[in-house]
């Protein structure tokens, strides 16, 4: 296996070209009227899936929320995004972790947007061909909360943590809705969108893996635009903000085996995660170093997780979900 510097260089070169399905606004348009719920369907005990009609979209999304431990009782909300698949595929945070486990003694409602694929989960200039329109800096931020609130007794409290293209957009959510998010948590993402490198990620996932078009999304690369979203560059509009931060090196680790929870036996997908994972991995670990350094140059705490090893996996993002709870959690005001 390639030593650390050597898997961070090969990253820098082959990422803008492969991206894993795991992986402030440009124009955002003020919501004509309120979002309201279209939907409940219970799946089970404490999970619901609910339909939310956003206007800002002019469609309902898909959710689904596993709901407090005691419902009778008031309970902030934590918000866990999806990555590049947007959720599809059975790539979503209820698929590939044990939420209703972790979570069953919490006092907390989790919900799981779905849809959103390649789109960075922030307010697009202007409806694309293919990824149609997408307004979800102004869905997450001010229609969704109020919804979520009314119909599951949230207290108006809430965090939100993503991986990989969602780890990036949790922090640009945070900056874009200031006051919505107590706590945020970064799994695998990249904070810079605007330099060179930054650029290349979003387009490798906007352009080449969802075949939207960037243009619509941020403008040319010289619109100010990217630069607003650039989570690196607006850095200081975090503080006070309960912070996390992880990653992974790229190098090989423990739950990357034959037997590993991601791999379930097969050698294809074993040789995926230590090819591409890898690499996407190795690149957001120096994406996430960066951040630090940020952060630090300002005074911004902010607790970190930079694993030895691991690549860009669901096994390793249960394990930073798990890691960053007590954060979050005080963030909240949740005893745990």
């Amino acid at each position: 296996m390639p030593s650390r510097p050597t898997v961070r260089a090969l990253a820098a070169a082959v990422f803008v070209f492969v991206t894993l399905c795991c992986s402030v606004s440009g124009s955002a348009a003020e919501p004509s009227e309120a979002a309201y719920v279209t939907a409940v369907v219970p799946l089970a005990d404490r999970l619901t899936r609910i339909d939310v009609f956003s206007p800002s979209m002019n469609r309902s999304i898909e959710l689904t929320v596993y709901r407090a431990a005691d419902p009778a009782r008031p309970a902030p909300t934590l918000y866990l995004l999806n990555g590049a698949a947007g959720g599809d595929g059975g790539s979503s945070w209820f698929d590939r972790t044990d939420i209703p486990e972790f979570f069953r003694d919490q006092q907390v409602n989790v919900v799981v947007p779905f849809g959103g694929a390649a789109s960075y989960y922030t307010d697009w200039y202007r409806d694309d061909p293919v990824l149609g329109r997408n307004r979800w800096s102004t869905f997450l931020g001010r229609e969704l909360p109020p919804v979520i609130d009314a119909e599951f007794g949230g207290n108006g409290k809430n965090a939100i943590a993503g991986i990989s293209m969602a780890g990036t957009s949790v922090l640009q959510l945070a900056i874009a809705n200031p006051g919505v998010y107590r706590g945020v948590a970064s799994y695998s993402g990249c904070a810079s969108t605007s330099d060179p490198l930054g650029r290349a990620y979003v387009k490798s996932v906007v352009d080449m893996r969802g075949g939207g078009n960037t243009v619509n999304m941020w403008g040319p690369d010289s619109d100010p635009a990217w630069v607003a979203n650039d989570a690196f560059v607006n850095a200081e509009k975090l503080r006070g903000v309960d912070i996390y931060i992880s990653s992974g090196s790229g190098i090989a680790g423990p739950l990357d085996t034959l037997d590993g929870p991601d791999v379930a036996g097969s050698p294809r997908k074993l040789a995926e995660q230590l090819a591409v994972g890898a690499l996407i991995e190795s690149a957001t670990d120096e994406c996430s170093h960066r951040m630090r350094t940020r952060l630090d140059d300002l005074g911004i705490p902010a607790t970190y997780n930079f694993r030895e090893t691991g690549t860009h996996s669901w096994g390793y993002w249960q394990g930073d979900l798990h890691d960053s709870w007590p954060l979050l959690a005080s963030s909240l005001g949740v005893s745990e």
